[in-house]
């Protein structure tokens, strides 16, 4: 079986854990601050699962043997789409409960109109994921448990800013057969910066960087 050039193999450990990238907007760097020291104020969980999965329908995680089955499609919150302190807070669950549903089910279609172009790290965790379910492999892990955010919310500003801090799953990526591709990728508990803007009645993730 052909293997993944290093880039991308770089994009599917690194990217998916929330690290590298801190491009984007001018002016909305991550700051020089210790993950360890971040204290967000604001836990958010993940939106309700889809209310037209089939009842019968029973979740099962990735393992050894294979894929995740019957993962809950994340729902936007009708308070994701006020712009708000609480409406951006939900926004950002909203956000990482989708990311964490692509490491899941390999579908990234979701993360797309949540999203700009100009948020590097975000087509950088997109092109992950997708190579990563490529040739029959699949993820075990990964998925977010819990985030929580702190920001300085203003009405008048054109973007928001906002700490995040984000625990994460182990990530293994699994060969048709169930054998690794590669050693595992340690599980997370990080901070990262992220910058939104709220335009034409929704959010869109504009910006994302470690927090180091």
């Amino acid at each position: 079986m052909s293997r993944l050039s290093s880039a991308i193999l770089s994009s599917i450990l690194a990217a998916v854990l929330l690290s590298g990238c801190q491009g984007g907007t001018p002016g909305a760097g991550p700051s020089e601050t210790s993950p360890t020291t971040a204290s967000p104020t604001s836990s958010v969980s993940s939106p309700a699962a889809s209310a037209t999965q089939s009842a019968l329908a029973v979740y099962k995680p990735a393992d050894a043997s294979g894929k995740a089955q019957n993962v809950p499609v994340p729902v936007m919150p009708e308070l994701a789409r006020e712009n708000s302190k609480a409406g951006l807070e939900a926004f950002i669950g909203y956000w990482y409960a989708t990311m964490s549903y692509a490491y899941e089910t390999g579908e990234t279609k979701h993360l797309l109109p949540l999203s700009s172009p100009t948020c590097a790290l975000c087509a950088s965790l997109k092109k992950g994921i997708e190579a990563g379910w490529q040739e029959g492999r699949w993820i075990k892990g990964g998925t977010i448990r819990s985030a929580a955010i702190e920001t300085d919310f203003n009405l008048t500003a054109s973007t928001q800013v906002a700490a995040v801090q984000v625990i994460q799953e182990s990530i293994e990526l699994r060969m048709p057969g169930g054998s690794l591709y590669q050693e595992p990728a340690a599980a997370t508990n990080s901070a990262s910066r992220a910058s939104l803007r709220f335009d034409e009645n929704h959010w869109t993730m504009i910006d994302l960087g470690l927090i180091r």
